[in-house]
């Protein structure tokens, strides 16, 4: 498994060698995870760690927008738990993470833009959402 997900990352890099089409999905967790990353202190949680809670906090914002149900987001949160990666983020704070993430490359007209999942196997690219849905995701996971 591990051997074919490097390979098709392989070919999805070479495809679009500057981020512009189906290589910026490969992202999903990328936005949340960079935050906790720099707001945890690099080297304190590793890329892996940060982007695999990154995923689940992606997985919960697509719930809140209504394009994964619970069932599926609990799926995705017990697959990662079973990698043994950690599937919340250390407290950091929902308003430190926000200002965070909106210093991500991805930032675009002043929006954030995270890969969102509207099913699986399914991710988009998404800067048009309701700011609410944001908020929820940080204050599930960071409180408020």
């Amino acid at each position: 498994a591990i051997e074919r997900s490097c390979r098709t990352k392989a070919e999805v890099v070479a495809r679009d060698e500057h981020e512009h089409g189906q290589r910026a999905l490969l992202n999903l967790g990328h936005t949340f995870g960079h935050a906790i990353e720099n707001l945890a202190g690099y080297g304190e949680w590793l890329h892996g760690e940060a982007v695999a809670a990154g995923m689940v906090m992606a997985a919960d914002m697509s719930r809140r927008l209504g394009w994964l149900d619970k069932a599926t987001v609990a799926r995705i949160e017990a697959l990662i738990e079973a990698a043994g990666l950690p599937v919340r983020p250390p407290p950091l704070g929902a308003d430190a993470m926000l200002e965070a993430m909106g210093r991500d490359k991805k930032v675009s007209a002043g929006r954030i833009r995270l890969v969102l999942l509207r099913a699986l196997g399914q991710a988009r690219v998404v800067g048009d959402y309701p700011d609410e849905s944001l908020a929820g995701t940080l204050a599930r996971y960071q409180g408020s």
